[in-house]
């Protein structure tokens, strides 16, 4: 069986862009994930750090020296951990340009590794995890249930082991909604973010059943429509820069994609899943 999910080259065709250009549209952390917002005249920046802080809470709260953050992208979360005293953190990512500019912050006690949690073999056990819109890459749309079932089963396995009894995984992912999937889900995914696919929220529990408690669960479908507004208002505000970074073709592209994503959550294809589990003995 095929273990599914994107390739390192599917994951660098999307995110290894160019760093510049996703500065320009991206907050000062360069998260490019669904923020969690509070008010009508919150920030995308402030909405972004309090996402970073109520994902990091199990892991700081509970006073955790080692965390692993599973799809690290450019760092947000490895420097929130960072500078709230968590003594080692260890970030992965598929893509390149992301390590470089991790390893480039010189993070105390951060280490950036350009592996998946596939390969990953920690040295010793994790006193926390974070994952953070890395869960959608683990399956692909060629997957049968089943087997999707079963990659997201290892994954789960993989942090059960990685973790000692009572600790916390904390997981974000967009995940397939109530309403009916559109007839051209395959081209938007596959155009996005190629040999990659959206995990149903039932197969999450389901796959994690026994092994993690479900201690906190909560969709914030209409939090990730006001992100990629965000996104879209500060990339036309600096289309010309972006253009000349990357060209006319990658800029319509983008703006397009915060669209019709916006679409899908505002329809109810898709939702935005944040939950705690708590690891089994």
């Amino acid at each position: 069986m095929s273990a599914g999910g994107a390739s390192p080259e599917a994951i660098q065709a999307h995110y290894d862009v160019g760093n510049d250009f996703y500065r320009l549209w991206l907050d000062p952390t360069l998260t490019y994930s669904c923020a969690l917002w509070a008010g009508e005249d919150d920030t995308l920046e402030a909405a972004q750090r309090r996402k970073l802080a109520y994902m990091a809470q199990p892991a700081i709260g509970g006073g955790a020296t080692r965390v692993l953050d599973v799809g690290c992208g450019w760092g947000g979360m490895l420097a929130h951990l960072s500078e709230a005293g968590v003594a080692r953190t260890v970030g992965l990512t598929l893509s390149e340009r992301q390590r470089e500019h991790v390893a480039g912050l010189a993070l105390p006690g951060v280490e950036v590794r350009l592996e998946s949690w596939r390969e990953h073999r920690p040295g010793q056990p994790y006193d926390a995890i974070v994952s953070i819109g890395a869960f959608e890459h683990f399956a692909d749309l060629d997957l049968s249930e089943s087997q999707r079932l079963a990659v997201y089963r290892s994954f789960f396995e993989a942090c059960h082991a990685w973790l000692p009894p009572g600790g916390t995984l904390m997981l974000q992912t967009i995940a397939y909604g109530p309403a009916p999937a559109p007839e051209g889900r395959r081209e938007l995914f596959l155009d996005i973010f190629p040999e990659s696919d959206l995990p149903r929220p039932y197969e999450i529990f389901k796959a994690s059943d026994d092994l993690f408690e479900v201690a906190a669960f909560r969709n914030d479908r209409e939090h990730y429509i006001r992100t990629l507004r965000a996104w879209h208002q500060n990339l036309r505000a600096h289309r010309a820069e972006a253009i000349a970074a990357v060209g006319r073709e990658t800029v319509d592209f983008y703006l397009r994609y915060f669209v019709a994503a916006s679409l899908m959550f505002a329809n109810k294809y898709a939702v935005l899943l944040r939950l705690k589990l708590i690891r089994e003995p």
